[in-house]
């Protein structure tokens, strides 16, 4: 049995310090995702919260199908689709741009360089701001959280066809985007 499933199967025997490590564990990604989903730092502050508390009320629910970062990330996407279906928040690229730790320094990187790597996470954001929801998550899960095709699929159980025509589709998106904003 690896690491998470001993924390796993501790948490479920009432070990409440073994879920606490898998948070530890999880939470930044998590919080990263999905600040780049929602648009907003509070709603995905909100939205990982939520989806912490879920996990754990339902842990025995874990079949180890998926790993338990998919699992989780699941729970926080349908709990941020829920929270949108009953309010928009207002998007904010700042928001969004400081959320992501895209201004954290490189001790190598000059000036300039750091100027430059901003203003194309700045565009990134934007570009993404303009995308529709299932574009922007696909995208998100892809290219900035790394999932492979069949991870997405579980996350947004949708086929594996489907993932390949809407992430197609929304890198085309994104092209454009970025090209009409350097135009």
């Amino acid at each position: 049995m690896n690491d998470e499933g001993r924390l796993i199967e501790q948490t479920l025997d009432g070990d409440t310090n073994a879920f606490e490590q898998l948070v530890r564990r999880y939470q930044d990604r998590l919080f990263t995702s999905f600040v780049r989903v929602t648009g907003c730092h509070a709603e995905a502050e909100d939205v990982v919260q939520e989806a912490f508390i879920q996990a754990y009320l339902n842990l025995n629910q874990f079949r180890g199908q998926s790993g338990f970062y998919t699992w989780l990330y699941r729970i926080a996407f349908n709990k941020a689709m829920t929270r949108k279906r009953q309010t928009r928040p207002a998007v904010s690229v700042d928001q969004v741009v400081t959320g992501t730790h895209s201004d954290r320094p490189d001790p190598f990187e000059t000036a300039e360089q750091r100027l430059v790597r901003l203003e194309r996470a700045q565009q990134v954001e934007l570009a993404l701001s303009h995308m529709s929801e299932e574009h922007r998550t696909i995208l998100v899960l892809r290219e900035l959280d790394g999932f492979d095709y069949q991870h997405i699929a579980e996350i947004l159980q949708i086929s594996l066809g489907t993932v390949r025509s809407r992430l197609s589709r929304a890198r085309a998106l994104m092209r454009k985007e970025l090209t009409d904003h350097r135009s």
